[in-house]
This record gives C-alpha cells, structure tokens and sequence, in this order.
C-alpha cells in the first residue's frame, strides 16, 4: 500500500442510524478522523456506543447514511453492493471475536478459503497459506481441525485468514473476548508484531483496557460520538 504513515482511512461527517419501529435511533453523528498506514487503532466505548457499527463501515459490511469514508483512496460509501463484496475480498482482514472457522476445513483449508477467490494458481495459494501460518507461528498445526486447536490456536489460525490476501487494512472485532488471559495477551503481541514487522493498519474494537493498551492511538465513542481522540502512549 501507500507511504508508511500516509492517510489509509478517511472517515469524514459519518452519520449513521437505525429504525426501530416507528422511531429512528442514532447511532454515529458526525464521525470525522484519519487512521494512518502502519498504525494499530483501538475504538472503545460501552456498549451501544456504535464502535462495532463503525468498524463494520470502515470494513464495508455497512453503509453509512451520509458522509463519506475513503480507504486506500477509494470511496468505499459511492459503491455498489457488488462493487463493495469484490472489494471486501481484497482489502479487507477480518478477525472476530469467536473466530469464524468452518469446522470440518483444517486450519490449512480455512486459511485457503479467501485465496479461492482469486485467480492464484493452486501453487501460489499453498505458498500464500504457508507464509501467513508461519507468521502466526502455526506451521506445524496446518493439518488440525478447529476442534483439535485451543481458542488462542483458532484466532492464530484467523489471523492468518485475515492477513493471507494482503489486505489494505485488518478490523479487529473483541478479538480477545473469548480467550483467557495468557491467549489473550499471545494475540495482542501478534498483532502488535503485525504492525511493526509487517506494517499492516490493524483496526480493533474492543472494551479491554489492556487489548487498547498495545494500540498506538485509542479512540472512545460515547452514544455515537468522539469524545477523544490522542495516542495511547507514546508511540515508540
């Protein structure tokens, strides 16, 4: 993708809402900021907040009502729902909280199934597959079943999912939510070493304060709106 450190996502005036009956729910009012290449952006908030609905607009699974959202200079709210499936497929990452695995691929197949989608030869795809596994430190688990894994295994083998087609951006749904402490802090520490050494742009919901802590910049959402908006820490 773009210059390390230039603009990757451009979120400018989001509004968004839901009808409930008769009656109509806000649920994001006038969301602008930028998110940068390489960065790794934690949204907080309690729930209701409308961080998850806002990841899922970032990730094109959702339309905005009104604004527009820019990613890898695309303006995602202009296009089809054709248009946006297809671009889904290549620039998207997704990594959810209950990892999504299909039970009866192994953790090879799993890893595959995006790349089905492309035009890769089926060399080229088991090349692909082997490198994300070896990035998440799975080689030797690539023939496993979901149900032979551990839940920290499964979001390894997700990971890997997500990261195979060389997404322009990775969304992050509580991708710890479901693993105990100890797993929880091995995806984190993948991730963050995502960031550094691959230089993905890593998105994540999540209402963990020590999940946000290894993000660079926490944003928190407050009834579907901003309410801050600076680093995390200093960034290293």
């Amino acid at each position: 993708m773009g210059d390390h450190g230039s603009v990757i996502v451009e979120i400018r005036n989001i509004f968004k809402s839901y009808r409930r009956g008769s009656q109509t729910v806000p649920v994001l009012e006038d969301i602008t900021f930028d998110i940068k290449d390489g960065e790794f952006l934690a949204l907080m908030g309690p729930s209701g907040s409308g961080k998850s609905t806002l990841l899922n607009l970032i990730a094109g699974i959702d339309k905005a009502d009104s604004g527009s959202l820019r990613v890898g200079g695309v303006d995602i709210t202009s296009l089809s729902e054709t248009a946006l499936a297809g671009w889904r497929a290549t620039n998207v990452g997704f990594i959810f909280q209950f990892y999504n695995l299909i039970p009866v691929l192994t953790a090879f197949e799993n890893v595959e199934l995006p790349l089905l989608l492309t035009s890769l030869s089926r060399g080229e795809r088991k090349e692909h597959v082997e490198v994300a596994l070896r990035s998440v430190n799975l080689s030797d688990r690539m023939d496993h079943y979901p149900s032979q894994l551990s839940g920290g295994q499964q979001q390894r083998v997700a990971i890997a999912r997500a990261v195979v087609t060389d997404p322009t951006i990775l969304v992050a749904d509580e991708p710890t939510g479901d693993l105990d402490r100890r797993s929880a802090e091995e995806i984190l520490d993948l991730m963050e070493r995502l960031v550094h050494e691959l230089g993905k742009t890593i998105i994540m919901v999540t209402h963990d304060p020590r999940a946000a802590a290894k993000a660079h910049i926490i944003k928190h959402l407050e009834k579907g709106i901003l309410t801050d908006n600076g680093p995390a820490k200093a960034s290293i």
